[in-house]
């Protein structure tokens, strides 16, 4: 198994920069977030295999039947292409792999996590003209077919993880709680905006590394690149430091603590203190 390798300093400066545009513009293009991630990740994508990745989303756009009709026949197309001719699907073994997690890699091995496989359904269908929309369920990522801002209108829910079956009956109910124990709201069948899914993504890649503390670095460019989305949890910033901490640089990681501490210390002098402690700590650790 190939492990990805990072870019150099010099090629990460522009694809954090390109993603940085990309997250700030009108309207961010989902497909081009997740592939910059991708190469943050890997070194080897270059801008001939962004492009490749692009266009191997365009063709299998090009072979979707021309307006199936209906959201469920939109639906139903998408699974007989991707989940049954192309066999993109996803495993309980793909959650151990990073690679489930990068687009470009998922486009290549038609395997991983429900998020990325809905990227793939989401971007396909939207290139072919479908009505369609991810929803972020708790714990299990789904795609959503049928107009985004009409509940009364047909619906259609489809797991890409399952070789994009259409789900029916109470299925969404039963995919929430077996990953969470909790019971479906309405209000988790929204539309997640594209900003939402990245932010997911950078989350489960974070997650991935935190279970492998050799692959700090992994969780460190995650986090930076959260961080350079318009809204993110501004605790991302104490992780940030505490990671810096973690990996041997402790006068940087002292830096940010400390102003993280400034900020956190306007809603509560406590929490501040502590993290002044942490600080105060990480800079004996130089001596």
């Amino acid at each position: 198994m190939r492990h990805p390798r990072p870019p150099s300093p010099e090629r990460s400066a522009e694809l954090r920069r390109r993603f940085a545009e990309e997250a700030r513009s009108e309207r961010p293009d989902l497909a081009t977030l997740c592939l910059l991630v991708g190469a943050e990740a890997d070194g080897a994508l270059d801008e001939a295999g962004l492009d490749a990745a692009q266009m191997e989303l365009d063709r299998l756009a090009g072979q979707l039947p021309f307006r199936p009709g209906t959201p469920r026949a939109w639906a139903a197309a998408l699974r007989d292409l991707l989940g049954g001719r192309y066999g993109f699907h996803g495993a309980a073994a793909d959650y151990r792999r990073l690679e489930s997690s990068l687009l470009h890699e998922v486009l290549r091995r038609r395997r991983g996590l429900p998020i990325l496989l809905s990227v793939v359904w989401l971007e396909v269908a939207r290139r072919a003209g479908a009505p369609v929309y991810g929803v972020a369920l708790p714990g299990h990522f789904v795609v959503g077919f049928g107009p985004e801002f009409r509940p009364e209108e047909e619906r259609v829910l489809a797991d890409p993880f399952d070789g994009g079956r259409v789900l029916s009956g109470n299925d969404a109910e039963v995919l929430v709680a077996g990953a969470t124990g909790a019971a479906l709201q309405p209000s988790m069948l929204e539309p997640a905006a594209p900003l939402e899914v990245v932010s997911r993504i950078l989350n489960n890649v974070r997650a991935w590394a935190a279970a492998r503390p050799e692959r700090s670095d992994v969780a460190l460019w995650a986090i930076e690149l959260a961080l350079l989305l318009p809204a993110h949890a501004a605790r991302l910033r104490y992780e940030r430091a505490r990671l810096l901490v973690q990996r041997g640089e402790f006068s940087a990681g002292a830096g940010e603590l400390e102003a993280y501490a400034d900020v956190v210390g306007a809603v509560d002098e406590a929490v501040a203190e502590q993290v002044r402690g942490e600080a105060r700590a990480a800079r004996a650790m130089l001596n």
